[in-house]
């Protein structure tokens, strides 16, 4: 099963939600107006790391949010609504239920379903959610949380400690595949549990129903945030478990029973997803009754302009920010989102397989003109797995990659792949030869272009597949029939979340012990320096093999109705906080 790393790349889609630590962290690259939000984290520090994160880059040439001006201009239809906002989203599968999604989208809209034990505020420091406190022992082992009094599922059901026991179990499982990255958290007897040879996990203690601790066998940076992701009801989650046969919760997909801030109404595929308020939200009934999430395929700028949405997202351009104030009736605000673009390598594939052959890549694509220039400056060049405002953020020892078709040319004669017929290199009696996966976008046919002509130059055969919908790109992605396929992460809450990818079973392949070693001992400690030293020789690491091939940072801007009120959003969560606090004045 493909893992649930999509998120939130679309050319309609507008506030997504970043999965919590169930979430891995990928979505389409091609679409050029996602940006995603966030209502579970996905790992952060335990200390106060991220308090030396950087400001949040202004977009384009907005470095302040902007007032509308005139909201008298409001389209009819969004004027009529008294108690719905709509949002739009790249369609999902409609599995709703966490650490079970199978794409991004699906979390875009279980983040409203289920609320989280931890979350992180804007500095990306942990605060309580569900969980009002914990305690963490003194080896950074053990972890015990103490819940709030009389919380509820959206059924009224109470929410105690033997929920959060079995959603932690339920992971697991051998039969668990989903795309959780608390598995790798060690919990102690976790794995003599997977084996079948422990019938409970020996590191999960429920103290009393408003406290249970787990302990873990080793250190690990990230793990309040990942431990303290979504709950699920054991009563109703777990009523016909049985270990090794997890296929039954397929069947909840459709009938999700959460604890967040709306219940599922209902599901059309391809055209919406009706929310409603849920009155056992422990924070509150939220003050809006419905939220729908529009999911039929189209131009954002016409559904903003004709009112069929409330809030969408553009790349921060001198050109929309410019069209988009003299709409007048749209507040928009500036936003760089805790993301980086990669191109995913197929590292079976034989003529992928050396480096040299990547970083020829690299070198041979003209990334400026792709994600800088033909944005109008909205992007930025990436060559490392994290964002810029992420604290671990480095460019020391760090190659550029600039465009530099004749190095890329060297690099591929030295791999041994020489001219043949035709202008197109080969080795062995084999054409060099590259089959790139994408979605349907504008940016999609920009890279197309540019890159049909620089790969040309290179002598390689470029050969584009592009894809209408979503999902089709997954299964042709899961199928394993490709060499390079453009995707976009998630929001990185911490810089572990960057390389998930390589350890929730999306990237199989690359098998080298020194980035495990890195990755292991940069969380093994709290200590934001020391993190910081052992980020930076992974991001050297990483620049120099590209496992995947970095693409680019994006600007954006968030452009949404101005009736709207109490819509903030945060550089590692997003809209998710504040959107149940949403009011249309």
């Amino acid at each position: 099963m493909r893992k649930s790393t999509f998120v939130l790349s679309s050319l309609f889609l507008a506030a997504s939600l970043l999965l919590s630590a169930c979430s891995n962290n990928s979505s389409p690259e091609a679409a050029s107006t996602a940006t995603p939000a966030s209502s579970a984290p996905g790992g952060a520090s335990t200390n106060s790391a991220a308090s030396s994160a950087p400001e949040v880059v202004p977009a384009g040439a907005l470095s302040e949010p902007f007032t509308a001006t005139d909201l008298t201009k409001l389209p009819a239809a969004a004027q009529k609504r008294t108690d719905t906002i709509i949002v739009g989203l790249t369609d999902p599968s409609g599995a709703f239920t966490p650490y079970f999604q199978e794409s991004g989208y699906d979390g875009n809209v279980s983040s409203l379903l289920y609320a989280s034990l931890v979350t992180v505020d804007d500095k990306g420091v942990p605060t309580p959610e569900l969980a009002e406190s914990w305690e963490v022992s003194d080896d950074q082992l053990t972890y015990t949380f103490h819940l709030r009094k009389d919380l509820k599922f959206s059924d009224g059901s109470p929410l105690t400690a033997e929920d959060v026991a079995f959603t932690w179990t339920l992971q697991y499982d051998k039969a668990y595949d989903g795309g959780s990255s608390l598995p790798s958290l060690k919990v102690k007897g976790g794995e003599a549990y997977k084996a079948g040879t422990a019938k409970t996990v020996e590191g999960i203690r429920i103290i009393d129903p408003q406290t249970l601790s787990v302990t873990l066998e080793q250190p690990n940076a990230t793990a309040l945030v990942t431990l303290g992701s979504n709950v699920l009801s054991k009563a109703y989650y777990g009523k016909d478990y049985k270990f090794g046969q997890l296929e039954y919760i397929k069947k909840l997909h459709e009938k999700p029973l959460g604890d967040g801030p709306y219940t599922l109404e209902k599901f059309i595929p391809g055209q919406e997803v009706r929310l409603v308020a849920n009155p056992n939200y422990f924070k509150g009934k939220p003050k809006t009754e419905h939220f729908i999430y529009k999911t039929t395929s189209g131009d954002a700028w016409q559904f903003l302009e004709t009112g069929e949405v409330d809030y969408a997202s553009f790349p921060a351009t001198e050109e929309n920010i410019t069209k988009l104030k003299q709409l007048g009736y749209v507040n928009i605000l500036p936003y760089t989102p805790s993301t980086y673009g990669y191109m995913q390598v197929n590292l079976k594939h034989e003529q992928l397989k050396d480096k040299r052959v990547r970083q020829a890549i690299a070198y041979g694509l003209d990334r400026q003109s792709i994600y800088v220039d033909a944005a109008e400056g909205a992007g930025a060049v990436a060559n490392i797995p994290a964002s810029p405002i992420s604290w671990s953020y480095t460019e020391e020892g760090i190659n550029p990659y600039k465009y530099d078709p004749e190095q890329a040319k060297k690099l591929l004669d030295e791999a041994g792949w020489t001219v043949g017929a035709g202008g197109i290199r080969e080795k062995d009696g084999k054409p060099l030869s590259i089959h790139y996966l994408a979605s349907k976008s504008k940016s999609s046919d920009i890279f197309i272009a540019v890159a049909k002509e620089n790969f040309a130059a290179l002598g390689i055969d470029f050969q584009p597949e592009i894809f209408a919908d979503f999902n089709s790109l997954v299964s042709k992605t899961e199928s394993g029939d490709y060499d390079l396929v453009s995707f976009s992460t998630s929001m990185l809450t911490d810089p572990a979340d960057g390389f998930m990818q390589f350890f929730d079973g999306e990237i199989t392949d690359y098998d080298n012990p020194k980035f495990t070693e890195l990755y292991n001992k940069a969380l093994a400690t709290t200590d934001i320096e020391q993190r910081k030293a052992v980020y930076k020789e992974l991001y050297q690491l990483f620049n120099d093999e590209l496992p995947v091939i970095f693409t680019n940072y994006k600007k954006t801007v968030y452009a949404y109705n101005g009736r709207i009120e109490n819509l903030s959003v945060s550089p590692f969560i997003g809209l998710a906080g504040s959107l149940p606090n949403w009011t249309l004045k």
